[in-house]
């Protein structure tokens, strides 16, 4: 059951379903795959890339100008430091997006009749369907980013009700979690609409000619603080008990205000008296999406939860309309007899997100490990499993002082069997190990997993207090490091620093609790987006723990088995850092400093609005003459694929708009080459081009043939490469003068974290490991290591806690990049060699080198403390000869 030969580490590629895991041997895939999965998911996923190929043929322009919003086009985001980050939706969210799509307007499905058409068990039937209106189920793996589908399906559902004639879908949605430390995690992401501008969700307005953040008027209601109801739009988002209608009735004659029988319920419009039920609010508005948060709870109709949807659903009915989507998203939908819900859609299981490094990679004690270990004969529950915690302890104490310099504070999780257990187990390391003593944590859960609200009478605010302190038990300012519970903290509690389990209960058949539920509480990233860092969660436990823990390997899961206990390495990513400790090192006279030169080559921004289109030299196009039926149809192609874009049928008497037009070239070309804030000039250049100097004659921007023309490939390419040419000419520049700013000196580097993986230990340097990109780097590391006439040297390691020399550089496309050489060597207290090393060489290597010298030439230039050398070194050359010290280097590469 393990994954393809071919399945990519990249969370992000398109993943195609014939590599996606199943739960049986390889040999089995051509004849099984299809049986094993959940009954609609194989289907599905090929009907869904068919229609991915197919750039969403059948789509509306409001879903396809989505998908190729979100998924097609770059994005440019900006961190609280200022700095400029990519961002981009992982497949697992693309495709559960894409396949909710897919089902609603292509294949127009209504009901469960027309879900069942894609089952490929054989065994599916209507019965299983415990609902009457649409429902779809989404599984993705704990970390895989739910809360941001939900944001995704929002934002689609509210615009194709906006934009799409007779849309049946609804502007209205009620966002429900199963407890209050779900719905505080789900607060913070959607308060004041904050994911919706944060991430990419909202278009820019004119893209595709929609004024899609203007249009987004949607008002959020929590369940404590609800508003006056929108005609616009609204988000309901609560706890699932504010939505039972357990003290709703029929109003009667008898009631002690009678008003509301013989007048009617009393129209909703202000909802902030805190006395009004959400419950009555949502039953209340004409059209409804429910989304489901940690939706397995919904596994029975006979529970409150399904009860509330198909109440708000006989009433909506009422008024003619009905429940327009339930959609449900969860890690584990699967019912207390371990059957999948049939509803499922999409598909993104743990054993994929641990390959993808989307969480951390679950490990186990290898059975020399396991062997040390036993169960003590003792009354005292402590006493009994004493080898179990003092392992977790010290797996746990490894981990917390490898990344302490990380400034990532290591938690330990302990489960027990009840709670006067917990309670004994707390008092066990309070007592035993000194550093613990104020640093134990005891939550007491019923047995749905979540914190009791009953345990010792504890009022709201013990209760609030408990919740505070579990969720903030990752930071510094928390004195806790060990968090002990009665089973487990369940869905909602998703700190990041949980680095080992230590399980001390079995699990009976009947727990309702899954090994992926049990190991979720310490799947979620430290180094959250570090894709290159493999992070692990060490599993510890009693043998009837590890037994259901290991269980999970029916999900393709591979538990991997690591060496324990005492004289074992930490299992954690390898830790770099300057090697202040070490006494052997004189740090001062290995240190290296380097200058920090102000940017030669920079864009000028200020210059853009000198920008003269009519210098550009372009061959000027003709002007195709198209038919009435083709000048209705603008079609925008990919540059580079020059496949389908998107369409746009003008039709009627629709006015063709050519703001909307010019507007998406300007916003292109502004995302293409990462400028901000001149949307107004450029977008006025676009149009004195388009009209003025594109074609062999001036032209009517208003006319649907000049529209048209806009869409043929070779004209958008026209467009886009004149502008970029011409921009990067005019504004990225080398302004042929310089200045040192500042020095750095290697020795100030933070520590960082990189994959465990081959190292050198150096004595000539002030980190206490040096890795390489290459087994080259390596090798090029220990001989510099072995020169008696180098006195340091230093990988120059590209992140920012290193403080890493980067240098800006014009590419071979005219763009700014940057540019990070590979190693610096200390000759002598006067000289300093900055050398590369390369295997093969790429396009922009030249043009790196040759900015390396001239900084060389600047910094020597500015200052004459320490010449600063540039050394090229290519490997193939390197293998040529054998070198024996430094000197040789330079004489043989010094060209």
């Amino acid at each position: 059951m393990a994954l393809h030969k071919d399945f990519p580490k990249d969370p992000y590629v398109i993943l195609d379903p014939s590599i996606r895991w199943f739960p049986a041997d390889e040999d089995l895939r051509e004849k099984g795959y299809d049986k094993l999965l959940p009954p609609l998911v194989a289907e599905l996923r090929k009907k869904v890339k068919e229609w991915r190929d197919r750039h969403y043929e059948g789509a509306s322009q409001t879903s396809k100008a989505l998908l190729n919003w979100w998924f097609n086009e770059e994005h440019i985001l900006q961190d609280l430091q200022g700095v400029s980050l990519q961002f981009r939706y992982y497949f697992a969210q693309r495709e559960a997006l894409e396949t909710v799509i897919w089902l609603y307007e292509v294949a127009k499905v209504k009901d469960k009749y027309d879900l069942i058409r894609y089952n490929s068990t054989g065994v599916l039937s209507a019965g299983m369907f415990t609902e009457d209106w649409l429902r779809f189920v989404i599984k993705m793996a704990t970390g895989a980013g739910k809360t941001k589908v939900m944001s995704l399906v929002v934002a689609w559902a509210y615009f194709h009700k906006k934009y799409e004639q007779d849309s049946k879908l609804s502007k209205n949605f009620l966002l429900i979690t199963p407890n209050v430390i779900v719905f505080e995690r789900i607060k913070n992401d959607f308060e004041g609409l904050r994911i919706f501008f944060s991430d990419p969700v909202l278009p820019d307005n004119g893209y595709q000619g929609q004024n899609w953040q203007d249009d987004f008027q949607i008002t959020l209601h929590l369940q404590d603080n609800l508003k006056n109801v929108s005609d616009t739009g609204n988000i309901f988002l609560t706890n699932i008990h504010r939505v039972f209608e357990n003290d709703v009735k029929e109003a009667s004659p008898e009631d002690g205000d009678s008003s509301a029988y013989y007048l009617g319920s009393k129209p909703v419009t202000k909802t902030n008296d805190s006395t009004v039920d959400l419950g009555m609010i949502v039953r209340d508005i004409d059209e409804l999406i429910v989304i489901n948060d940690e939706a397995h709870h919904i596994h029975d109709e006979n529970m409150a939860w399904y009860k509330s949807i198909l109440d708000i659903d006989n009433k909506l009915k009422q008024k003619g309309s009905g429940l327009a989507l339930q959609l449900d998203v969860t890690a584990t939908p699967k019912k207390n007899d371990g059957s999948i819900f049939v509803q499922t859609i999409s598909d993104y299981p743990l054993v994929e997100a641990i390959h993808q490094r989307i969480v951390k990679n679950p490990v186990v004690p290898d059975g020399a490990s396991r062997g040390k270990l036993k169960e003590n004969q003792s009354s005292l529950f402590s006493k009994k499993y004493r080898d179990y915690i003092n392992l977790g302890i010290e797996e746990w104490r490894k981990t917390y002082e490898q990344l302490k310099p990380m400034g990532k504070k290591s938690i330990l999780f302990i489960m027990t069997d009840d709670t006067k257990n917990c309670d004994e187990v707390a008092e066990y390391i309070k007592t035993s190990f000194a550093d613990l003593k104020d640093a134990v944590l005891t939550i007491h859960t019923n047995k749905s997993g979540e914190i009791s609200e009953t345990v010792s009478g504890k009022n709201q605010d013990e209760l609030s207090l408990l919740r505070k302190q579990a969720n903030e038990i990752d930071s510094w300012e928390s004195p806790f490091k060990v968090i002990i519970s009665v089973m487990m903290l369940k869905e909602g509690w998703d700190v990041k620093n949980v680095t080992t389990i230590v399980g001390l209960r079995p699990y009976a058949a009947d727990s309702k609790i899954l090994p992926e539920q049990t190991l979720g509480r310490g799947l979620r990233r430290m180094f959250f987006g570090r894709n290159d860092v493999e992070e692990y969660v060490s599993v510890v436990g009693t043998p009837a723990f590890m037994e259901f823990v290991e269980s999970i390997k029916g999900e393709g899961v591979i538990l991997e088995k690591k060496a324990m206990g005492v004289g074992a390495k930490p299992i954690a990513p390898m830790v770099i850092e300057v090697d202040k400790e070490n006494p052997k090192k004189d740090i001062e006279k290995l240190d290296i400093e380097i200058p920090v030169m102000s940017p030669r080559i920079q864009r000028e921004y200020k210059n853009l609005a000198k920008l003269d289109v009519s210098t550009f030299g372009n061959k000027k196009v003709k002007v195709k003459t198209f038919s009435e039926q083709e000048k209705r149809e603008i079609v925008f192609k990919d540059v580079v694929d020059e496949k389908t874009h998107h369409t746009t049928i003008l039709s009627g008497d629709i006015e063709p708009d050519y703001q909307s037009v010019i507007g998406f070239f300007a916003q292109a070309i502004m995302r293409e080459l990462r400028l901000f804030g001149c949307y107004d000039i450029l977008f006025a250049k676009v149009k004195e081009f388009v009209q003025n100097y594109m074609f062999d004659q001036p032209v009517n921007l208003s006319d649907l043939n000049t529209l048209r023309n806009l869409s043929e490939i070779e004209y958008i390419r026209l467009i886009k490469d004149s502008f970029k040419k011409a921009i990067n000419e005019l504004t990225v520049q080398d302004s042929g003068d310089t200045e040192i700013r500042n020095y750095i000196k290697i020795s100030e580097a933070r520590p960082f974290v990189v994959n465990d993986k081959s190292y050198l230990i150096p004595k000539k340097s002030v980190f206490n490991k040096i890795v390489g990109d290459s087994d080259f780097e390596l090798e090029f590391s220990n001989f510099i290591e072995n020169c008696d006439d180098v006195i340091s040297f230093s990988k120059n390691f590209q992140n920012k806690e290193a403080s890493a020399l980067r240098i800006e550089y014009k590419n071979s496309e005219g763009f700014i990049a940057t540019y990070y050489p590979d190693f610096f060597v200390k000759k002598d207290n006067k000289t300093v060699y900055i050398v590369e090393t390369k295997g093969r060489e790429e396009e922009d290597d030249k043009l790196k080198f040759e900015r390396l010298q001239k900084w060389c030439e600047d910094v020597n230039d500015r200052q004459t403390r320490v010449t600063y050398k540039a050394l090229y070194i290519k490997q193939e050359d390197w293998e040529k000869d054998r070198l024996k010290n430094f000197d040789e280097v330079v004489r043989v590469f010094d060209k």
